[in-house]
């Protein structure tokens, strides 16, 4: 039985997550400590929320008395650590929130860690979520990213989280803290925040509004469907190899203005009544400073020492994630009016 403790559980991958361990395995105790900020909402967690095996904490993980307290209270034995800001749009804009949280939270929750688990001699884990933007921008004829691919940041979110990898080692090197880091490629599924590329396309096109894409078009983004990371996660926490990095990924890379217009002829295809208006709407807007060209991640060692798989096709996830949005109008019209302009990878 492992206790964990879920941080950033009620936002997108995190809340994924939470219903994704509960489901896969019974006997467990699950903690939430999440800020509930504009991504994370108890909405995520609605049908979970009165299971008993499930406590959410409303609370900020840089608050190091809070978390200290939950260690104990519940006996963590598992950490799994999704909480960030992650928007390059907004780390642009106003960095410092970034630097707070990526930073100096994850520094929290590594000294919370190692304080309660000095002298522990049971399996304990803290499992560092990380992004392949850390790597920086790949040209179009080089290899993937692989875990020893050198960090190259190219944004203040990125170097960021670049930062919080780099700790989370030295935690590992240092002292011996029992941590495992994944980097994960682009993330797509259910109750994403729209302000992000695929939901933004899926609730603007539904509503009849312009469909903004960045400069040309044509950066690539290689896309994960946020069940099969779950499930990647999962893999690493139970046998992952302590102080390793993982790179979780699904070679499915796609040229961004390819991924709108497949999602238009999801639409097409959903609202035949329609079909032709949803492309119609893909309007090209200025691109974003310092937009990573492509993104593109190996998953080769994930693979062949884990076992791990992704179930879901580019296709047959985008279309489950489509779906959702349709049926979901109320828990986007809710976030909606939390979004800016500029929404998007």
């Amino acid at each position: 039985m492992r206790h964990l403790l879920v941080t950033g559980g009620a936002g997108f991958i995190g809340s994924n997550f939470v219903h994704h361990w509960l489901a896969a395995h019974p006997g467990d105790r699950v903690v939430v400590l999440d800020k509930l900020t504009y991504a994370g909402s108890r909405a995520n967690l609605a049908t979970v929320e009165s299971d008993p095996r499930l406590r959410l904490v409303v609370g900020d993980i840089c608050d190091a008395g809070r978390v200290g307290l939950l260690l104990e209270e519940e006996r963590i034995d598992t950490i799994v650590h999704f909480a960030a800001e992650s928007h390059v749009d907004r780390s642009i804009k106003s960095p410092e929130p970034f630097i707070e949280t990526n930073v100096r939270g994850t520094f929290v929750l590594l000294e919370a860690a190692r304080r309660y688990w000095e002298d522990e001699q049971t399996d304990c884990r803290f499992l560092h979520v990380s992004t392949d933007e850390v790597y920086g921008t790949l040209g179009p004829e080089d290899p993937p990213f692989s875990e020893t691919t050198p960090y190259r940041p190219n944004s203040p979110y990125a170097a960021s989280k670049a930062a919080s990898d780099h700790l989370v080692r030295a935690y590992f090197h240092t002292y011996g803290l029992p941590v495992v880091t994944t980097n994960c490629s682009n993330n797509y599924g259910p109750y994403q925040f729209a302000e992000k590329l695929i939901p933004l396309m899926i609730t603007n096109a539904l509503e009849g509004r312009v469909l903004p894409v960045y400069g040309d078009g044509l950066q690539v983004r290689d896309w994960l469907y946020v069940a099969d990371h779950c499930s990647g996660i999962e893999a690493v926490i139970e046998r992952g190899q302590l102080g390793e990095t993982y790179n979780i990924g699904t070679r499915n890379e796609r040229r961004n203005i390819d991924t709108v217009r497949i999602i238009c002829d999801i639409l097409d295809s959903i609202y035949p009544e329609r079909a032709g208006q949803f492309h119609q709407l893909i309007t090209p807007v200025t691109d974003r400073p310092g937009h990573d060209r492509r993104y593109a991640i190996d998953p080769t060692r994930i693979e062949t020492e884990l076992g791990w798989r992704p179930r879901e096709s580019f296709e047959s996830g985008l279309r489950r994630t489509v779906e959702w949005y349709i049926d979901n109008r109320s828990w986007w019209h809710t976030h909606q009016a939390l979004s800016f302009p500029s929404r998007q990878v």
